[in-house]
């Protein structure tokens, strides 16, 4: 096999010019208001802090994750054949697997920075340093790239002899071990425990970080100081909602009558509907944001 048939969405082609102009309007918006977002917290020196330093590389990662998945969408709603080459689908993989597992890594870390904002108010600028800040950024695209080094490179030596045919719109680990003609069970677990071991430590360590950070919300006397507290992180959380809920709701749906179909939109989800809302959450729940985004845009 030197090439893959990515079947992606079924329906005519007029069904798939139409959803080429919704996920072309998609991709668009997000790489654009991620890209605010980014120019935001560079050129305004008030957002020169750590939560907004891990904003603007977490909005800089949102472009890159559904760039992974969306261009090689767009191209195969205009293909007729909708092949990608056997090194594009396993480099699509990698950079696909890599990438999502860099954003869960940065949402602990930004999990962790509200809760020494909240619950650590006085240590909070003496801990969450810039350099500490930029140290820990720095390790979340290290790892996140290194998490599954091994497994793309246990992929790429497995034969493939046909049939070559993938029913999703992304080159992933479970379609494309299904098409390998040996087994390869070494692989196969070392993939899925790792991407287990990765999604509950992750998701464990922001929900007991939050924990933490709602009983010590709850404590402070006032409504005002509490819902203070609250937006700070409001915006956070609901990220870390949108993302893992996606990623939970693929383990324990019932998809075993449309188990294709289920999977396409559970990914479709974490993919690309995260990193459209992600401009639009950050914006409109934060007042620092927003003004510093009026003076990106020359907005009065």
């Amino acid at each position: 096999v030197t090439e893959f048939v990515l079947l992606g969405f079924p329906g005519c082609q007029e069904m798939q010019s139409f959803l080429f102009s919704v996920f072309f309007g998609v991709y668009v918006f997000a790489t654009v208001g991620n890209g605010t977002i980014v120019c935001a917290v560079s050129l305004d020196k008030r957002l020169h802090t750590p939560m907004y330093i891990l904003l603007g590389n977490f909005a800089f990662l949102e472009i890159w994750y559904i760039t992974s998945t969306v261009p090689s969408m767009l191209g195969n709603f205009l293909s007729k054949t909708k092949t990608v080459s056997f090194v594009g689908c396993l480099m699509q993989f990698y950079f696909f697997t890599s990438l999502g597992t860099t954003e869960t890594y940065f949402l602990c870390i930004m999990a962790y920075d509200r809760y020494l904002a909240i619950c650590r108010p006085l240590h909070y600028s003496t801990v969450m340093t810039t350099r500490l800040c930029c140290i820990l950024i720095s390790l979340c695209w290290l790892f996140g790239f290194l998490s599954y080094a091994v497994s793309a490179v246990h992929l790429s030596q497995l034969p493939f002899c046909g049939p070559n045919i993938i029913n999703h719109f992304v080159c992933d680990m479970d379609q494309l071990m299904a098409l390998s003609c040996a087994p390869a069970p070494f692989a196969e677990i070392t993939f899925y425990s790792l991407s287990t071991f990765i999604i509950v430590l992750t998701l464990l360590y922001i929900l007991s970080s939050y924990t933490l950070l709602l009983r010590a919300v709850l404590r402070v006397p006032s409504a005002t100081g509490r819902r203070k507290a609250f937006s700070t992180c409001g915006s956070h959380l609901t990220v870390v909602c949108l993302f893992f809920g996606a990623l939970l709701a693929m383990y324990v749906s019932p998809t075993a009558e449309n188990p294709a179909a289920m999977q396409k939109i559970m990914t479709l989800f974490y993919s690309v509907v995260t990193p459209f809302l992600n401009p639009l959450i950050y914006s409109l729940r934060n007042k620092e944001m927003k003004a510093a985004l009026k003076k990106v845009l020359r907005i009065e």
